[in-house]
């Protein structure tokens, strides 16, 4: 990818900026560490079929997240802790199917890569074999670094994941991560340690706006928040809580761009009320 004026995210010259850009390859980790050196912002999504993902690929999302949050939104599990290699490999192929020019990760879920680097390179190996993802991504800072250094070296890219990690809800629960001198420590340890291993970018979530500023002053890597302020250098969120799709409370980091499900509710409650007064189907929906 060509210079991009940082002054103005936006480019220059003719060039293609990594959101909203044209082209006809797949955007890969390298130009996610070129926008970090041209101080350009990105959006990032969660997708979890071929429909969705094309949508957000047509919209010029440059990264997708195939994410084991999958579990909550369209599996009905209560934490993501349940999902499996199968379903996740079977996610992250739709997702592949159903765009062009994003960079897809595809999570590794729980129990997957917990026992070392082994076993971490067999599950990241399916997701690009059989999937055809471009990166996977795992949580963990200091306790991951070996599995993350072993997938960079056998080739396969690393997006890592610290603060709250959803995986260990039920050892920290949901709440903030690194409040307090020592937690903030820990929380900078992580982040220096994966970006040592070779991740080529690193989710930030539910983590002090200040925190997450001074990780990403201090990395040379992208950062991505969600709940960590303004200053990292993208933005992840949930689709389904980001287009109103999510039933009940959501997190307070989220911003709502549309209410799905009242859209959807809706347009269902229109068409069985004309099923059952026989105003559907009319002549024009029948052949003969």
């Amino acid at each position: 990818m060509t210079q991009l004026s940082a002054a103005h995210n936006k480019p220059s010259d003719g060039s293609k900026a990594l959101y909203g850009g044209k082209g006809t390859r797949r955007i890969t980790v390298r130009d996610i560490a070129l926008a970090k050196e041209r101080g350009e912002k990105w959006p990032m999504l969660t997708a979890y079929d071929a429909m969705t993902a094309s949508v957000f690929d047509e919209a010029g999302i440059p990264v997708i997240l195939v994410g084991d949050s999958a579990g909550n939104c369209h599996l009905g599990y209560e934490t993501t802790v349940p999902v499996t290699m199968d379903e996740m490999t079977m996610l992250s192929a739709a997702v592949v199917r159903g765009t062009q020019r994003a960079l897809i990760v595809g999570d590794l879920p729980f129990g997957s890569y917990q026992e070392g680097p082994v076993q971490a390179l067999r599950s990241a190996t399916r997701l690009v074999k059989d999937a055809g993802v471009g990166a996977v991504k795992l949580e963990g800072g200091e306790r991951s670094h070996e599995q993350i250094r072993l997938l960079v070296e056998s080739g396969i890219p690393v997006m890592a994941h610290i603060g709250l990690t959803p995986q260990s809800v039920n050892a920290m629960g949901y709440r903030v991560q690194g409040r307090g001198e020592e937690a903030a420590a820990q929380l900078l340890r992580d982040a220096k340690a994966v970006q040592d291993a070779g991740a080529f970018a690193v989710v930030l979530e539910l983590v002090p706006a200040e925190l997450a500023a001074e990780v990403t002053r201090v990395l040379h890597i992208p950062t991505i928040g969600i709940g960590a302020g303004a200053d990292t250098d993208a933005q992840v969120l949930v689709w389904t809580d980001m287009l109103g799709l999510t039933s009940g409370r959501v997190p307070k980091f989220v911003k709502k761009y549309a209410d799905l499900r009242e859209v959807m509710g809706d347009a269902v409650r229109e068409f069985a009320e004309e099923v059952v007064s026989g105003a559907f189907p009319l002549e024009e929906h029948s052949v003969h």
